[in-house]
C-alpha cells in the first residue's frame, strides 16, 4: 500500500523554489518513492491512501539543533539541576518532546541534559513506544572549573543531578567521553566558555587549545560529533581550530575565527531566539531586569548580529536552534522564530533560512542523509502550512496554520494538554525580589 500526498506547492529543500501541483508518494516503510509533478505520479491503486494538501504549502519538517529536553521550561539553574528526580524528569521530557513535534519540528538535537534523559526519550520514540520527534541525544556537558554548568560554589561542587559533568584533567575528560559513547550518545557537548574575563573584558576559554584538541580528537575517533557552547572569541577560535562540528552562539567571533571555521568546516548554531526572547519578554519586576541583565543582553545581541552577518557573508554555514527549555523559550512555542531572525537580522533570504532549518540542520542530526529534504529514498518527514513561508517566514510560528505534521508519512496527532507549571517545573524559592530595609519601605511609603 502506498500513500499519495497532493501538494498545492512543494518546497523540497533541493532548490529555492516551491513548485505547484506536485505529488509525493510513500511506500510502506515511510520513504518517498516519488516526488514530482502530479501528472507524472504513479497511479493510485486500490487500497492506497490519499492525503489532500492541494491547497497547502508542503515542506520538510523543521529541525531544531538546540532544545534541552531535561530543562523543563526552567526559570533558574536550580530548576534545571536540583529539583525533581531523574525518573520524573524523563517522563516530563517525553511530554515536552511531543510539544516540540506539534510545532512542526520533526527532528531535534538535545545538546546536553542531565543523566541519560535525552537518550531515554530518543530510544522510547525510536523504538515506537511513544510518538515524538526524532531526537539526536547528548549526555551531560563536559565542564571544568569556572565554565558553564560549574555555577555552584566550589564548596558545593557539581551535583550528580546536574546537566554538567565536571572534569578536572585531560584524562578525566577522555574517560567521560568514553563513558558517554558507551551509554549511546549521538554527540557530546563541551562547555567551552569560562566566566573569567581578561582586563579588556574578553571571556577566557575554560579549556586550553591542547586540552580541547585531545577531547575533540577522541570524540571523533569514537565516531561521534562534537558541539560546544562558545560565546566568547577565544572559545570560538579554539573550537574552530580543533574541528568542532557545531559551535553554539559564536557572538564575539572575529576574522581569525571565520578563517579557522572555513578551514575546519565548523558550523554555527547562533541560537539567537533565546537572547531575543529575554529582551522582549522579561518584565520590569523580574530579577533579570532588576539586575540589569536586559541591557547587557541587548548589547550582546546587537554585537552578535553584526559579527554573524559577516561570518555568513564569508560563507560560514549556520543552522537553526532556539535553546528551548527555559521559561522564555517554552517547548513548542518559538522554534520557528530563529528562521525569522535569520531573515530579519542576519541577512538570509527566506529560502536560505528554510534551508538552514531543514537540509543543513539535518546534516548534523543522527539521521543525516535520511531527512531534511523531500526526495526519492528519504523519509517522508514533512509539514503542511496554510500560507507561504517563502513570502513570510513568520507564519511558521502560527501553530493553527500548521495543517499537518508527518513522520515517515504518518500524520502525528498530539493532544493539547494543560499542566500546573508550579508543580512540573517551578520548584526553586524566590519569595522576594527586593531588600526591605527601613529606608526602602519609607521611600515607597509601604505601598
Amino acid at each position: 500500500m502506498s500513500t499519495h500526498i497532493l501538494c498545492g506547492r512543494l518546497f523540497t529543500g533541493l532548490t529555492d523554489l516551491a513548485l505547484g501541483d506536485q505529488r509525493m508518494v510513500t511506500g510502506r516503510d515511510g520513504r518517498l518513492i516519488y516526488v514530482g509533478p502530479s501528472t507524472g505520479a504513479p497511479a493510485v491503486a486500490a487500497g492506497d491512501e490519499l492525503v489532500d494538501y492541494s491547497h497547502a504549502f508542503v515542506m520538510p519538517g523543521l529541525q531544531d539543533v538546540h532544545t534541552h529536553l531535561a530543562y523543563g521550561n526552567a526559570k533558574s539553574e536550580e530548576d534545571i539541576d536540583l529539583y525533581h528526580p531523574m525518573e520524573f524528569r524523563s517522563i516530563r521530557a517525553l511530554f515536552f518532546a511531543q510539544q516540540v513535534l506539534s510545532a512542526g519540528v520533526t527532528s531535534m538535537c538535545a545538546p546536553g541534559d542531565a543523566g541519560q534523559i535525552s537518550i531515554a526519550v530518543r530510544n522510547a520514540i525510536q523504538w515506537n513506544l511513544f510518538d515524538g520527534p526524532r531526537v539526536t541525544a547528548a549526555g551531560r556537558y563536559l565542564t571544568t572549573r569556572q565554565s558553564l554548568t560549574d555555577w555552584y560554589p566550589s564548596w558545593i561542587g557539581v551535583p550528580e543531578t546536574s546537566i554538567g559533568r565536571l572534569v578536572t584533567s585531560r584524562d578525566e575528560a577522555i574517560e567521560e567521553v568514553r563513558v558517554q559513547v558507551k551509554n549511546g550518545v549521538d554527540c557530546i557537548k563541551i562547555a567551552l566558555d569560562g566566566v573569567q574575563r581578561r582586563p579588556n573584558g574578553e571571556l577566557i576559554a575554560a579549556f586550553d587549545q591542547a586540552e580541547l584538541n585531545a577531547i575533540v580528537t577522541e570524540i571523533h575517533r569514537l565516531g561521534r560529533k562534537v558541539l560546544v557552547h562558545a560565546r566568547g572569541r577565544e572559545a570560538t577560535l579554539y573550537a574552530a581550530r580543533s574541528g568542532v562540528d557545531l559551535i553554539f552562539h559564536a557572538y564575539y567571533l572575529d576574522d581569525e575565527c571565520i578563517e579557522a571555521m572555513l578551514r575546519s568546516g565548523s558550523t554555527i548554531g547562533p541560537t539567537l531566539t533565546f537572547p531575543y526572547n529575554i529582551i522582549e519578554f522579561t518584565q520590569p519586576h523580574e530579577p533579570a531586569a532588576l539586575k540589569g541583565r536586559i541591557d547587557d543582553v541587548r548589547r550582546e545581541y546587537d554585537t552578535a548580529c553584526v559579527n554573524l552577518r559577516r561570518a555568513r557573508e564569508f560563507g560560514v554555514p549556520m543552522v537553526t536552534g532556539t535553546d528551548s527549555g527555559f521559561a522564555v523559550t517554552p517547548y513548542g512555542e518559538w522554534h520557528a522564530r530563529e528562521i525569522e531572525i535569520f531573515v530579519r537580522d542576519l541577512g538570509f533570504s527566506p529560502a536560505q533560512a528554510l534551508h538552514s532549518a531543514t537540509r543543513l540542520a539535518a546534516g548534523f542530526m543522527a539521521e543525516a542523509g535520511h531527512t531534511g529534504v523531500l526526495e526519492k529514498g528519504r523519509l517522508a518527514d514533512f509539514i503542511a502550512i496554510d500560507g507561504d513561508p517563502l513570502r513570510d517566514v513568520s507564519i511558521l510560528q502560527n501553530k493553527p496554520r500548521i495543517l499537518g505534521v508527518h513522520l515517515a508519512g504518518r500524520k502525528q496527532s498530539i493532544p493539547a494538554r494543560t499542566y500546573d507549571t508550579y508543580k512540573v517545573t517551578d520548584q526553586s524559592w524566590a519569595n522576594w525580589t527586593e531588600l526591605h530595609t527601613q529606608a526602602h519601605v519609607a521611600a515607597r511609603g509601604n505601598q
